[in-house]
């Protein structure tokens, strides 16, 4: 696969319980969906054989690690308000079950988070969260997907091939999956290099650097620290252009390659747990229309047709790609969504003008929207100026 190599991607959206157990320990890398950055300062930079970016892109494709054990630590600073608020006025969780991953994995949206995992080949695969004293694990054991909340003492059970797929089918990519996307996602827009070397969790990497070649992408940098023996993502970077903090750091601080004891995957109900069997569909967590009618008066917001009714259109390419489309009505104030966010919106909102007219940018440190006061939206990981002046030229 050469580095620029160009092909659209696509994600995959489920709320099956087994869809959230990763193959290779992810499940903190998944959260995001999106760049890693490194946990963990360089302890020295080893001294490796010299490589080039296309043998390190071919490295990583080749790489076909199948069992590994370690602690993984993520960090994600969207630049956000606090997502509590906000939590509890979309009616706090999926209302099925505290155990429901969907939930927990959201927590990754912000803050520092530490798992521990464990990967057997595609079917076995034990998470944990390390935050605080309780325990959460998603535990996946061949026909088996487990979750267990140790706070509330409930269980979530689910079996993996409940969807008519192998397990590996249904699940979010491995960190060698998710370089691979970005990979192949880089074509002329954009600058691939191999930044030195790194130790990370103790083992020798490499430093593979991608950049965006365009200006106006809030998209400073994404780096990927590569195991240099196995070839195995172990740090995958996303930096803003707006500098301090990365926009998601996240890494291996310990890891092991050797295949993990068989009892690590197994899972044995505590005794008093509350069980819920077989959840999927619309009645595992929340459905695209329940959450609509929880956000209320914010549907307006959007246009009361529902924003995007026929698709987006995509001007633009590469880092610098906006989608657009017409609600078909005039946004409403903000003020005119619900007290529970008005808070959260009043915080991430910029008033701006231009040719277009006026409007409002909901920013964050990689996404921005601009939402025009005639219904227009523009979305992307660009600066406000780029969407000012894409609305403009739309004109």
């Amino acid at each position: 696969m050469a580095p620029n190599d160009s092909t659209e991607t696509t994600g995959r959206t489920s709320r099956k319980l087994s869809r959230y157990v990763v193959p290779v320990a992810v499940a903190g890398v998944a959260a995001a969906t999106i760049g890693l950055v490194p946990a963990l300062a360089a302890s020295g930079d080893p001294e490796l054989p010299e490589i080039t970016a296309q043998e390190l892109v071919e490295k990583i494709a080749a790489s076909d690690t199948q069992t590994l054990s370690g602690t993984f630590k993520v960090s994600t600073d969207l630049g956000l308000p606090s997502l509590a608020g906000f939590a509890q006025g979309l009616g706090g969780g999926s209302g099925s079950s505290s155990a429901d991953p969907q939930d927990k994995l959201t927590e990754l949206i912000s803050g520092t988070h530490t798992l521990r995992v464990a990967a057997d080949g595609p079917d076995r695969q034990k998470l944990t969260f390390l935050d605080g004293s309780e325990e959460y694990s998603l535990i996946h054991n061949g026909g088996d997907v487990w979750a267990y909340d140790s706070k509330s003492n409930e269980v979530l059970h689910e079996k993996a091939d409940g969807a008519g797929k192998a397990p590996e089918e249904e699940l979010p990519g491995t960190p060698k999956e998710l370089a691979d996307e970005v990979l192949k996602a880089a074509g002329d827009t954009t600058s691939i290099t191999v930044g030195g070397t790194a130790k990370v969790a103790g083992r020798d990497a490499y430093q593979l650097v991608i950049k965006p070649k365009q200006s106006g992408s809030t998209v400073d940098s994404v780096k990927i620290a590569v195991d240099a023996k196995t070839g195995t993502p172990l740090k995958f970077t996303l930096a803003s252009v707006q500098g301090g903090k990365p926009v998601l750091d996240a890494g291996f601080t310990k890891v092991d390659f050797g295949k993990p004891a068989a009892s690590t995957f197994d899972f044995e109900v505590p005794k008093g747990a509350k069980v819920t069997e077989g959840l999927d569909g619309a009645e595992h967590g929340k459905s695209p229309e329940d959450l609509e009618k929880e956000f209320g008066g914010l549907e307006g917001l959007f246009g009361g047709k529902g924003a995007g009714a026929e698709g987006p259109n995509v001007i633009g390419e590469g880092w610098t790609s906006i989608a657009t489309f017409d609600t078909g009505a005039a946004a409403p104030k903000t003020d005119e969504a619900p007290a529970e966010f008005q808070g959260f919106l009043d915080a991430l909102g910029d008033k701006v003008t231009g040719k277009f007219g006026s409007g409002t940018v909901f920013k964050t440190k990689l996404v921005n929207a601009l939402m025009t006061d005639d219904g227009k939206v523009y979305v992307g990981a660009v600066t406000q100026q780029a969407l000012v002046d894409a609305a403009d030229a739309a004109k």
